[in-house]
């Protein structure tokens, strides 16, 4: 059986350098870098970070804003990241991103309570931003 629930397939968010950036979502995120071999080689545009099974983020070089050209304006998008991406985790994987982040000295917010998202009230959250100005949300609710 098929399941057309919809999901997120995946986040593109726009970055200086991908292969930095796929380095940081691996070491200080704990995602797992898909396509970047082949990146590197030059044979594929851009390389992605997994999320899970079913979402990734698409790491897309800022030089690639000239090749936008889907919808009138879309090349002007470059540069200019959404507020953020909010990442839903389990407990002890929300505090081993905080400690990960720490260590390697990206920027964090304080760990805020009881903020509202897709599952309800969150027990706690923060923010932190990634090394192109990207922000993200981390949460978990149990």
């Amino acid at each position: 059986m098929t399941d057309n629930t919809a999901r997120l397939d995946h986040v593109v968010l726009w970055v200086r350098d991908p292969v930095a950036s796929a380095d940081f979502y691996e070491k200080a995120v704990g995602m797992e870098p898909v396509r970047l071999s082949e990146y590197s080689a030059g044979a594929v545009p851009f390389p992605s970070v997994r999320l899970n099974e079913e979402t990734i983020l698409d790491l897309m070089p800022r030089t690639m804003a000239k090749r936008m050209t889907m919808l009138p304006g879309a090349a002007d998008s470059s540069g200019h990241p959404v507020n953020h991406v909010c990442l839903a985790l389990p407990h002890d994987d929300f505090a081993a991103l905080r400690a990960r982040l720490e260590e390697r000295g990206a920027p964090v917010s304080d760990i805020s309570h009881d903020s509202f998202g897709a599952r309800g009230k969150a027990k706690r959250s923060f923010y932190f931003r990634d090394p192109d100005g990207n922000v993200f949300e981390a949460r978990h609710y149990e």
